[in-house]
């Protein structure tokens, strides 16, 4: 194997900006800051969410930004600065990284994911059950 995942989460750590949770709250109400979310919806139902945060599945990131895309999503195009997060950190390093490749330069992400926004103690809210 060429890289691991520690290599290619050490190389993108060194080219993106990390807040901690206590510093990503202080943005959390702004209307110029978006929360993207990018765990699974069934991580999101099961530990609750971050309120008012835009949920983008990791898989369709670079879909959802590019354009160009059939899938794009506007939220990408607003011109607002990006908060990335995961459940604990990794794939919103790659995350990130991958956003500011694909030009979105106001980006950054969580240290420890939602994990460590719960155990800093900041908002979360509860997902209602979907039903089978």
């Amino acid at each position: 194997m060429r890289k691991g995942y520690k290599e290619l989460l050490a190389e993108a750590e060194a080219r993106i900006e990390t807040v901690a949770p206590e510093s990503a709250r202080a943005l959390l109400d702004r209307p110029d800051t978006l929360f993207v979310d990018l765990r699974d919806p069934r991580e999101r139902e099961r530990e609750g969410v971050i309120p008012g945060a835009f949920s983008c599945p990791r898989g369709m990131l670079e879909f959802w930004i590019d354009p160009e895309s059939p899938y794009h999503k506007a939220e990408f195009a607003s011109g607002k600065r990006f908060v990335f997060f995961c459940a604990g950190g990794w794939r919103s390093a790659l995350a990130t990284a991958t956003a500011k490749e694909m030009g979105l330069d106001n980006v950054c992400h969580i240290a420890g994911g939602f994990g460590a926004w719960r155990k800093a103690e900041l908002p979360v809210e509860t997902l209602a059950k979907k039903s089978d």
